[in-house]
Order: structure tokens, then C-alpha cells, then sequence
């Protein structure tokens, strides 16, 4: 326990976030079935998760019904037991993104979307966060405060932007 409190758990959630080049995205279906696919984030100007998404899969169809979602981002295990891996649970609502840099942002950390990205049917959502978990490994999880969360993201780009 101990050493969980020297942990800065804000400081290793906003890491994993903006490290993460896949995730899973938990929807509702319109039958309010759970459905989950796995999504590639990016983050936007203020951190929060970008997801280029098609029309025509069902976690779209999904969110245009409910937009309330979930990310689920996962690191690497320390070890061979996967209960090990820092994991960062992102709940809120995904609306289609109109910023001017977003498309930008997000081809900057996927590049091969070039291919399909400009595609009619494929829209850039943003996914607007309002509870946040983070399990650091084994015995080691806190729910996290926003704000204290958006400091330490800012606190990453400012030293890659920088």
C-alpha cells in the first residue's frame, strides 16, 4: 500500500493515454446489448480521445443511437500475468468532431488512415470524458479526478510541443 501512495497514478493514466495507439470502445446497441470494438485514439488539442470511425460499423450505428460510450485504453503487462497492465478507463459521450486540426491531429499519430480517412463515410468523433478509472497493475487502481487528470495531459504536451 505504501507504495501505491508514492505512485502518481495522474501522471501514468495521462502517459498511457497519450502513448495509446489502440483501445477497445464500448457502445450500446439500440437493443441495449453491450458491443465493443477496438479503436485507434488519438489525442485532440486538450487531450481528449479522437476516434476515426466508419458509417457503416456497428459501433457508429451505435454511438448516432446513444452516444454514451467507454475507452478502454491498455498498456503492457510487467509480467506474464496480464492483471500487471496499467489500464485507463475513459467514460463519456462521443459527438462528431468539427475542429479545423483534429483530422491533422489524428493522422499524425495514425498515419496509414491517410488511405481511407477523407472516405464520405468515415467521420472523426471526439469523445467529450466524464469519469475516468485507472488500474496501475495488480492492487493498484483510483478513480480520478478530471481536472487533475487534464493538468498532467497538458503537462505531456507541453514537453513534446515544446
Amino acid at each position: 500500500m505504501a507504495a501505491n501512495q508514492e505512485r502518481n497514478f495522474y501522471a501514468e493514466a495521462a502517459s498511457l493515454l497519450a502513448t495509446a495507439r489502440a483501445g477497445t470502445l464500448a457502445t450500446t446497441t439500440p437493443a441495449g446489448l453491450p458491443h465493443a470494438a477496438l479503436a485507434t485514439p488519438a489525442p485532440a488539442a486538450d487531450g481528449a480521445p479522437l476516434l476515426l470511425l466508419s458509417d457503416l460499423a456497428a459501433h457508429t450505428r451505435n454511438l448516432r443511437a446513444n452516444p454514451a460510450c467507454a475507452l478502454l485504453i491498455t498498456g503492457a503487462p510487467v509480467d506474464e500475468n496480464p492483471q500487471t497492465a496499467p489500464r485507463l478507463l475513459l467514460s463519456g459521450t462521443a459527438r462528431i468532431s468539427t475542429a479545423p486540426t483534429a483530422r491533422e491531429r489524428f493522422l499524425r499519430i495514425h498515419p496509414y488512415a491517410a488511405q481511407y480517412a477523407g472516405f464520405t463515410d468515415f467521420n472523426l468523433w471526439r469523445l467529450e470524458v466524464n469519469d475516468a478509472h485507472y488500474v496501475g497493475g495488480f492492487a493498484a487502481a483510483s478513480r480520478l479526478q478530471l481536472a487533475a487528470l487534464q493538468h498532467e495531459i497538458n503537462l505531456i504536451f507541453e514537453k513534446y510541443s515544446g
